[in-house]
Protein backbone atom coordinates (compact mmCIF):
# COMPACT_ATOMS: atom_id res chain seq x y z
CA UNK A 1 0.00 0.00 0.00
CA UNK A 2 1.43 3.27 -1.14
CA UNK A 3 1.20 6.15 1.27
CA UNK A 4 -1.50 7.99 -0.86
CA UNK A 5 -4.16 4.92 -0.55
CA UNK A 6 -3.15 5.01 3.38
CA UNK A 7 -7.07 5.30 4.83
CA UNK A 8 -6.24 7.88 7.61
CA UNK A 9 -4.47 10.24 3.96
CA UNK A 10 -7.33 9.53 2.02
CA UNK A 11 -9.67 10.50 5.35
CA UNK A 12 -7.83 13.54 5.72
CA UNK A 13 -7.26 14.59 2.32
CA UNK A 14 -11.48 13.91 1.56
CA UNK A 15 -12.24 16.46 4.05
CA UNK A 16 -9.53 19.24 2.91
CA UNK A 17 -11.17 19.01 -0.83
CA UNK A 18 -14.78 19.63 1.18
CA UNK A 19 -12.76 22.89 2.73
CA UNK A 20 -11.09 24.31 -0.51
CA UNK A 21 -15.16 23.99 -2.15
CA UNK A 22 -16.34 25.52 0.78
CA UNK A 23 -13.53 28.15 -0.09
CA UNK A 24 -14.19 28.62 -3.24
CA UNK A 25 -17.94 29.60 -2.73
CA UNK A 26 -16.28 32.65 -1.74
CA UNK A 27 -15.58 34.04 -4.96
CA UNK A 28 -18.48 35.09 -7.13
CA UNK A 29 -17.47 33.09 -9.72
CA UNK A 30 -17.90 29.62 -8.17
CA UNK A 31 -20.66 30.66 -5.88
CA UNK A 32 -23.11 30.04 -8.43
CA UNK A 33 -22.13 26.20 -9.28
CA UNK A 34 -22.37 25.36 -5.36
CA UNK A 35 -20.43 23.52 -3.19
CA UNK A 36 -22.06 20.20 -3.55
CA UNK A 37 -20.39 20.47 -7.59
CA UNK A 38 -17.61 22.14 -6.84
CA UNK A 39 -17.03 19.08 -4.42
CA UNK A 40 -17.39 16.41 -6.83
CA UNK A 41 -15.18 18.08 -9.35
CA UNK A 42 -12.11 19.19 -7.11
CA UNK A 43 -12.27 15.54 -5.71
CA UNK A 44 -12.54 14.03 -9.81
CA UNK A 45 -9.80 16.41 -10.92
CA UNK A 46 -7.57 14.88 -7.59
CA UNK A 47 -8.21 11.64 -8.40
CA UNK A 48 -7.51 11.50 -12.00
CA UNK A 49 -3.90 13.17 -11.26
CA UNK A 50 -3.30 10.54 -8.54
CA UNK A 51 -3.86 12.64 -5.24
CA UNK A 52 -6.15 10.46 -4.31
CA UNK A 53 -6.87 7.04 -5.29
CA UNK A 54 -9.32 6.77 -7.67
CA UNK A 55 -12.73 4.30 -6.43
CA UNK A 56 -12.27 2.02 -8.99
CA UNK A 57 -8.85 1.18 -7.33
CA UNK A 58 -10.80 0.48 -3.81
CA UNK A 59 -10.21 1.93 -0.26
CA UNK A 60 -11.62 1.02 2.56
CA UNK A 61 -12.67 4.58 3.22
CA UNK A 62 -14.72 4.43 0.38
CA UNK A 63 -16.36 1.51 1.59
CA UNK A 64 -17.21 2.99 4.72
CA UNK A 65 -18.75 6.38 3.31
CA UNK A 66 -20.98 4.04 1.01
CA UNK A 67 -21.94 1.89 3.83
CA UNK A 68 -22.20 4.01 6.87
CA UNK A 69 -22.15 7.83 6.64
CA UNK A 70 -24.28 7.80 3.47
CA UNK A 71 -27.43 6.68 4.90
CA UNK A 72 -26.40 8.67 7.58
CA UNK A 73 -26.00 11.76 6.20
CA UNK A 74 -29.84 11.44 4.01
CA UNK A 75 -31.27 10.53 7.15
CA UNK A 76 -29.99 13.72 8.75
CA UNK A 77 -30.27 15.90 5.62
CA UNK A 78 -34.05 15.02 6.17
CA UNK A 79 -34.64 16.70 9.57
CA UNK A 80 -34.79 19.27 8.22
CA UNK A 81 -38.25 18.90 5.93
CA UNK A 82 -40.91 19.97 7.61
CA UNK A 83 -43.86 18.94 5.86
CA UNK A 84 -45.97 21.48 6.88
CA UNK A 85 -44.10 24.28 5.76
CA UNK A 86 -43.80 23.54 2.18
CA UNK A 87 -46.82 25.50 1.42
CA UNK A 88 -44.39 28.59 2.44
CA UNK A 89 -43.15 27.59 -1.05
CA UNK A 90 -46.11 29.29 -2.95
CA UNK A 91 -48.22 27.81 -5.47
CA UNK A 92 -46.34 28.41 -8.83
CA UNK A 93 -42.92 27.44 -7.94
CA UNK A 94 -44.54 24.58 -5.95
CA UNK A 95 -46.72 23.89 -9.76
CA UNK A 96 -43.41 24.13 -11.60
CA UNK A 97 -41.37 21.82 -9.20
CA UNK A 98 -44.18 19.02 -9.86
CA UNK A 99 -44.09 19.58 -13.56
CA UNK A 100 -41.06 19.17 -13.97
CA UNK A 101 -40.82 15.96 -11.34
CA UNK A 102 -43.17 14.81 -14.35
CA UNK A 103 -41.29 16.16 -16.92
CA UNK A 104 -38.34 13.72 -15.43
CA UNK A 105 -40.45 11.11 -14.86
CA UNK A 106 -41.76 10.85 -18.99
CA UNK A 107 -38.01 11.40 -19.78
CA UNK A 108 -37.25 8.65 -18.41
CA UNK A 109 -39.50 6.73 -19.91
CA UNK A 110 -39.45 8.72 -23.06
CA UNK A 111 -35.46 7.02 -22.40
CA UNK A 112 -36.17 3.56 -21.70
CA UNK A 113 -38.08 2.57 -24.54
CA UNK A 114 -36.22 4.75 -27.35
CA UNK A 115 -32.22 3.63 -26.12
CA UNK A 116 -33.26 0.28 -24.71
CA UNK A 117 -30.86 0.41 -21.67
CA UNK A 118 -30.98 -3.61 -20.58
CA UNK A 119 -29.55 -4.81 -23.46
CA UNK A 120 -25.92 -3.30 -22.33
CA UNK A 121 -26.39 -3.02 -19.15
CA UNK A 122 -28.59 -6.11 -17.93
CA UNK A 123 -30.83 -6.56 -14.96
CA UNK A 124 -29.80 -3.58 -13.14
CA UNK A 125 -31.15 -1.82 -15.67
CA UNK A 126 -34.11 -0.95 -14.01
CA UNK A 127 -31.95 0.05 -11.06
CA UNK A 128 -30.01 2.49 -13.19
CA UNK A 129 -33.63 3.86 -14.64
CA UNK A 130 -34.67 4.34 -11.02
CA UNK A 131 -31.83 6.54 -9.92
CA UNK A 132 -32.21 8.94 -12.90
CA UNK A 133 -35.42 9.33 -12.18
CA UNK A 134 -34.27 9.86 -8.29
CA UNK A 135 -31.82 12.02 -8.83
CA UNK A 136 -33.53 14.39 -11.45
CA UNK A 137 -36.57 15.05 -9.08
CA UNK A 138 -34.82 15.90 -6.14
CA UNK A 139 -31.33 15.86 -6.39
CA UNK A 140 -28.18 13.16 -5.52
CA UNK A 141 -29.17 11.69 -2.53
CA UNK A 142 -32.21 10.10 -3.87
CA UNK A 143 -29.46 8.58 -6.71
CA UNK A 144 -26.99 6.91 -4.00
CA UNK A 145 -30.12 5.98 -2.31
CA UNK A 146 -31.82 3.81 -4.79
CA UNK A 147 -28.11 2.71 -5.95
CA UNK A 148 -27.11 1.80 -2.17
CA UNK A 149 -30.15 -0.07 -2.17
CA UNK A 150 -30.02 -2.16 -6.04
CA UNK A 151 -26.19 -2.52 -4.85
CA UNK A 152 -25.21 -0.93 -7.91
CA UNK A 153 -21.81 0.69 -6.05
CA UNK A 154 -20.80 -2.82 -5.79
CA UNK A 155 -20.18 -3.31 -9.83
CA UNK A 156 -17.62 -0.57 -10.17
CA UNK A 157 -17.69 -0.28 -13.78
CA UNK A 158 -21.74 0.47 -14.16
CA UNK A 159 -21.51 2.98 -10.81
CA UNK A 160 -18.78 4.79 -12.01
CA UNK A 161 -20.03 5.25 -15.10
CA UNK A 162 -23.72 6.08 -14.17
CA UNK A 163 -21.88 8.79 -11.91
CA UNK A 164 -19.29 10.01 -14.55
CA UNK A 165 -22.42 10.49 -17.18
CA UNK A 166 -24.95 11.96 -14.48
CA UNK A 167 -21.78 14.87 -14.12
CA UNK A 168 -21.37 15.15 -17.66
CA UNK A 169 -25.13 15.74 -18.63
CA UNK A 170 -26.58 16.99 -15.19
CA UNK A 171 -23.99 20.00 -14.30
CA UNK A 172 -24.35 21.36 -17.96
CA UNK A 173 -28.04 22.04 -17.56
CA UNK A 174 -27.74 23.47 -14.07
CA UNK A 175 -25.12 25.67 -15.92
CA UNK A 176 -27.87 26.00 -18.21
CA UNK A 177 -30.61 27.05 -16.38
CA UNK A 178 -28.59 29.68 -14.67
CA UNK A 179 -28.63 31.40 -18.38
CA UNK A 180 -31.78 30.64 -19.95
CA UNK A 181 -33.80 32.80 -18.12
CA UNK A 182 -31.76 35.92 -18.53
CA UNK A 183 -32.62 35.87 -22.24
CA UNK A 184 -36.16 34.63 -21.73
CA UNK A 185 -36.52 38.13 -19.84
CA UNK A 186 -35.68 39.85 -22.46
CA UNK A 187 -37.53 38.02 -24.84
CA UNK A 188 -40.65 37.16 -23.26
CA UNK A 189 -40.76 39.45 -20.00
CA UNK A 190 -42.36 37.49 -16.95
CA UNK A 191 -43.22 40.09 -14.11
CA UNK A 192 -41.75 38.82 -10.77
CA UNK A 193 -44.18 36.81 -8.94
CA UNK A 194 -42.63 37.49 -5.22
CA UNK A 195 -42.37 40.86 -3.46
CA UNK A 196 -39.12 41.35 -1.67
CA UNK A 197 -39.56 40.86 1.69
CA UNK A 198 -37.35 40.98 4.58
CA UNK A 199 -38.68 37.45 5.83
CA UNK A 200 -37.64 35.86 2.18
CA UNK A 201 -33.94 37.84 2.54
CA UNK A 202 -32.81 35.82 5.13
CA UNK A 203 -31.67 32.14 5.15
CA UNK A 204 -30.41 30.45 7.64
CA UNK A 205 -26.49 28.87 6.27
CA UNK A 206 -24.73 29.24 9.90
CA UNK A 207 -25.49 26.95 12.87
CA UNK A 208 -24.41 26.85 16.31
CA UNK A 209 -24.08 23.47 17.54
CA UNK A 210 -24.43 21.81 21.22
CA UNK A 211 -23.06 18.94 22.63
CA UNK A 212 -26.86 17.63 23.85
CA UNK A 213 -27.77 18.47 20.06
CA UNK A 214 -25.37 16.43 18.39
CA UNK A 215 -25.76 13.71 20.81
CA UNK A 216 -29.19 13.79 19.62
CA UNK A 217 -28.50 13.95 16.08
CA UNK A 218 -26.30 11.55 15.36
CA UNK A 219 -28.07 9.37 18.51
CA UNK A 220 -31.08 9.07 15.97
CA UNK A 221 -29.17 8.48 12.88
CA UNK A 222 -27.81 5.26 14.64
CA UNK A 223 -30.80 4.04 15.73
CA UNK A 224 -32.16 4.90 12.60
CA UNK A 225 -29.84 2.75 10.59
CA UNK A 226 -29.92 -0.05 12.93
CA UNK A 227 -34.06 0.27 13.05
CA UNK A 228 -33.65 0.10 9.11
CA UNK A 229 -31.19 -2.80 9.51
CA UNK A 230 -34.01 -4.42 12.03
CA UNK A 231 -36.49 -4.24 9.53
CA UNK A 232 -35.02 -5.29 6.62
CA UNK A 233 -33.98 -8.94 8.01
CA UNK A 234 -37.74 -9.45 8.64
CA UNK A 235 -38.79 -8.28 5.67
CA UNK A 236 -36.45 -7.97 3.01
CA UNK A 237 -39.04 -6.85 0.67
CA UNK A 238 -38.80 -3.08 1.94
CA UNK A 239 -35.18 -1.45 1.37
CA UNK A 240 -33.28 0.00 4.23
CA UNK A 241 -33.13 2.91 2.60
CA UNK A 242 -36.96 3.30 2.38
CA UNK A 243 -37.15 2.36 6.31
CA UNK A 244 -34.73 5.24 7.26
CA UNK A 245 -36.21 7.88 4.79
CA UNK A 246 -39.61 7.20 6.36
CA UNK A 247 -38.42 7.34 10.08
CA UNK A 248 -36.44 10.84 9.36
CA UNK A 249 -39.91 12.23 7.90
CA UNK A 250 -41.84 11.41 10.76
CA UNK A 251 -39.07 12.93 13.22
CA UNK A 252 -38.42 15.91 11.52
CA UNK A 253 -42.73 16.61 12.38
CA UNK A 254 -42.01 16.04 15.91
CA UNK A 255 -41.20 19.89 17.78
CA UNK A 256 -38.62 18.72 19.81
CA UNK A 257 -36.65 17.35 16.58
CA UNK A 258 -37.42 20.40 14.86
CA UNK A 259 -35.57 22.28 17.90
CA UNK A 260 -32.63 20.63 17.65
CA UNK A 261 -29.54 22.82 16.30
CA UNK A 262 -26.88 21.17 13.85
CA UNK A 263 -28.79 18.78 11.83
CA UNK A 264 -28.39 21.54 8.19
CA UNK A 265 -24.65 21.31 9.59
CA UNK A 266 -23.78 17.69 10.31
CA UNK A 267 -25.90 16.60 7.64
CA UNK A 268 -24.18 18.59 5.00
CA UNK A 269 -21.00 17.60 5.17
CA UNK A 270 -21.79 14.21 5.47
CA UNK A 271 -23.31 14.56 1.83
CA UNK A 272 -20.40 16.25 0.64
CA UNK A 273 -17.80 13.98 2.07
CA UNK A 274 -20.31 11.14 0.39
CA UNK A 275 -19.90 13.48 -2.57
CA UNK A 276 -16.19 13.67 -2.51
CA UNK A 277 -15.97 10.26 -2.93
CA UNK A 278 -18.62 10.52 -5.86
CA UNK A 279 -15.99 12.30 -7.15
CA UNK A 280 -13.21 9.97 -6.96
CA UNK A 281 -15.76 7.38 -9.32
CA UNK A 282 -14.87 10.21 -12.07
CA UNK A 283 -12.48 8.33 -13.61
CA UNK A 284 -12.12 9.48 -17.07
CA UNK A 285 -9.53 6.97 -18.09
CA UNK A 286 -12.07 4.40 -17.21
CA UNK A 287 -15.13 5.81 -18.88
CA UNK A 288 -12.51 6.18 -22.01
CA UNK A 289 -12.53 2.25 -21.65
CA UNK A 290 -16.27 1.75 -21.14
CA UNK A 291 -17.03 2.24 -25.17
CA UNK A 292 -20.87 1.13 -25.51
CA UNK A 293 -22.24 1.72 -22.14
CA UNK A 294 -20.56 5.06 -21.91
CA UNK A 295 -22.56 6.47 -24.89
CA UNK A 296 -25.83 4.92 -24.64
CA UNK A 297 -25.50 6.09 -20.82
CA UNK A 298 -24.76 9.44 -22.15
CA UNK A 299 -27.63 9.47 -24.69
CA UNK A 300 -30.33 8.15 -22.07
CA UNK A 301 -29.29 10.38 -19.83
CA UNK A 302 -29.46 13.43 -22.43
CA UNK A 303 -33.16 12.03 -23.28
CA UNK A 304 -33.86 12.42 -19.22
CA UNK A 305 -33.06 15.97 -18.95
CA UNK A 306 -33.88 17.09 -22.41
CA UNK A 307 -37.23 15.97 -21.57
CA UNK A 308 -37.34 17.79 -18.38
CA UNK A 309 -36.33 20.74 -19.90
CA UNK A 310 -38.83 20.88 -22.37
CA UNK A 311 -41.60 19.92 -20.08
CA UNK A 312 -41.27 22.18 -17.43
CA UNK A 313 -40.03 25.40 -19.69
CA UNK A 314 -42.57 24.85 -22.24
CA UNK A 315 -45.24 24.69 -19.75
CA UNK A 316 -44.48 27.36 -17.90
CA UNK A 317 -44.55 29.26 -20.98
CA UNK A 318 -47.76 28.22 -21.25
CA UNK A 319 -49.09 29.38 -17.77
CA UNK A 320 -46.91 32.70 -18.07
CA UNK A 321 -44.37 31.77 -15.06
CA UNK A 322 -41.89 33.78 -13.61
CA UNK A 323 -38.77 32.39 -15.78
CA UNK A 324 -36.98 32.80 -12.62
CA UNK A 325 -38.98 30.85 -10.89
CA UNK A 326 -39.25 27.86 -13.60
CA UNK A 327 -35.40 27.69 -13.30
CA UNK A 328 -35.23 27.85 -9.85
CA UNK A 329 -37.66 24.60 -9.69
CA UNK A 330 -35.95 22.88 -12.44
CA UNK A 331 -32.22 23.25 -10.26
CA UNK A 332 -34.55 22.05 -7.23
CA UNK A 333 -35.18 18.50 -9.48
CA UNK A 334 -31.97 18.08 -11.33
CA UNK A 335 -29.78 19.12 -8.18
CA UNK A 336 -31.59 19.31 -4.94
CA UNK A 337 -32.06 22.37 -2.77
CA UNK A 338 -28.48 23.42 -2.29
CA UNK A 339 -28.39 24.08 -6.54
CA UNK A 340 -31.78 25.58 -6.03
CA UNK A 341 -30.56 27.83 -3.57
CA UNK A 342 -27.43 29.07 -5.48
CA UNK A 343 -29.64 30.03 -8.51
CA UNK A 344 -31.93 32.23 -6.55
CA UNK A 345 -28.48 34.18 -5.10
CA UNK A 346 -26.75 33.98 -8.46
CA UNK A 347 -30.02 35.69 -9.91
CA UNK A 348 -29.99 37.64 -7.39
CA UNK A 349 -33.55 37.23 -6.62
CA UNK A 350 -33.31 36.47 -2.34
CA UNK A 351 -37.40 35.78 -2.66
CA UNK A 352 -36.76 33.17 -4.10
CA UNK A 353 -34.33 31.23 -1.54
CA UNK A 354 -36.88 29.80 0.82
CA UNK A 355 -39.31 28.53 -1.87
CA UNK A 356 -36.23 27.13 -3.52
CA UNK A 357 -34.93 25.23 -0.22
CA UNK A 358 -38.60 24.21 0.68
CA UNK A 359 -39.39 22.50 -3.11
CA UNK A 360 -35.72 20.99 -2.75
CA UNK A 361 -36.72 19.68 0.32
CA UNK A 362 -39.88 18.20 -0.78
CA UNK A 363 -37.55 16.38 -3.94
CA UNK A 364 -35.06 14.79 -1.35
CA UNK A 365 -38.20 13.18 -0.08
CA UNK A 366 -40.18 12.29 -3.15
CA UNK A 367 -37.55 11.49 -4.97
CA UNK A 368 -36.07 8.48 -3.30
CA UNK A 369 -39.95 6.44 -3.47
CA UNK A 370 -40.54 7.77 -7.37
CA UNK A 371 -37.10 6.31 -8.06
CA UNK A 372 -38.09 2.75 -6.29
CA UNK A 373 -41.24 3.64 -7.84
CA UNK A 374 -39.91 3.15 -11.60
CA UNK A 375 -37.25 0.61 -10.63
CA UNK A 376 -40.00 -1.65 -9.62
CA UNK A 377 -42.10 -0.53 -12.92
CA UNK A 378 -39.53 -1.51 -15.36
CA UNK A 379 -37.99 -4.65 -13.65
Amino acid sequence: MTWTQDPIYVSGMLCMFVLFSVWLTKFKSFRSIGTPILVILVTAIAANFGFIPAASNGNPVYTGVFVYLAPMGIFIALLEVDLKSIKKAGGQILLMFGIGALGTFAGVLVAWFLVKPAALIGPLANAVAGMYAGTYIGGSINFNAIALSYQVNEHADLFAATTVVDNLIGTPWIIATLIIPKYLHKLFPRKKLFPISSENQKITTKETISIADMAAILGLAFLAMAISKFVFQFFPQIPEILTLTTLALILAQVKFIQQLSGAHTIGFFLILIFLAVIGTLCDLSMLSGLGDLAGMLIMFVGIIVLVHGLVIFGVGALFRIDWDVIAVASQANIGGNTTALAAAESMNRPDLLIPGVLVGSLGNALGTYVGFFLAGMLG
